[in-house]
């Protein structure tokens, strides 16, 4: 049971509490965001080094070491992202009366150095675990692109909670790009085909005979997709998601913009 129940645990207390610390980290005053990146920068090298040391590690440590390592990837373009040093080209406000595709237009360059650099991050963990025997960085950095466009979308779309109490004030303009509705067609689509993929992995987590790394590795890939779908619900549903980390809002100062 331990071997299905401790990834389980890490992969949601990592979840929640690395969210957090960014939320924290974010909300101190903006002279020390560039420190802030400068660690996340050195982490992200960390992380590097650490996908391509397990990209053959069979051990259940190197699922472990894999997955840390991925996390800290997405960690820096989510530190990057809200403190403003990746974002787009555009920040100003949706212009008043754009609908359609010119919205949308107008959407992709607010976010467009952040795709890009979503993109050369996905290459770069492709590029160090490629033909490698340990899976577990490639495809959690997977779930976390493919559930991080489907939310993108599905805001944009529009959905009941739009999470605007974690955007700080230099990113408010981002509002202007949402839409809020009780749902829209996207989301039915998004749950449903994840969920189908979510018990794919836990079936073949499960599977008489798997070996211990094997089990370790696609539960840690499954909690974390399963985590994903529950975010996705939290857009939906009347739910005050925000309380699970109001201890990361509490940096938030007054300190204005650059």
């Amino acid at each position: 049971m331990s071997l299905y129940l401790l990834p389980i645990v890490y992969t949601l207390f990592v979840w929640w509490f690395s969210t957090g610390a960014i939320l924290y980290l974010n909300g101190l005053p903006r002279r020390t965001h560039p420190w802030t990146m400068m660690a996340a920068t050195v982490l992200l090298g960390v992380a590097f080094v650490g996908l391509a040391a397990t990209r053959d590690d069979t051990r259940i440590t190197g699922a472990y070491i894999a997955f840390t390592c991925t996390v800290l990837v997405w960690a820096w373009q989510e530190i990057a992202f809200l403190l403003g040093y990746v974002t787009g080209p555009r920040r100003t406000p949706c212009p008043e009366g754009a609908s359609g595709w010119r919205r949308a237009g107008y959407a992709l360059q607010t976010l467009a150095h952040h795709e890009l650099a979503l993109l050369l991050l996905g290459l770069a963990v492709l590029a160090l675990t490629w033909g490698g025997a340990n899976p577990t960085g490639l495809s959690s950095f997977a779930i976390f692109w493919v559930m991080r466009q489907s939310a993108k979308l599905n805001v944009f779309l529009g959905v009941r909670n739009l999470a605007e109490d974690f955007l700080p004030a230099h990113l408010k303009y981002l509002q202007s790009y949402f839409r809020r509705a009780p749902m829209n067609p996207l989301f039915p689509f998004s749950v449903v085909i994840s969920s189908w993929l979510a018990g794919l992995l836990w079936q073949a987590a499960a599977t008489h005979g798997v070996g211990a790394f094997a089990a370790t590795s696609m539960t840690l890939s499954g909690a974390l997709l399963t985590l994903a779908i529950v975010e996705h619900w939290f857009m939906v549903l009347p739910l005050p998601s925000q309380a699970l980390w109001n201890w990361g809002l509490r940096s938030r100062t007054a300190d204005p913009p650059v």
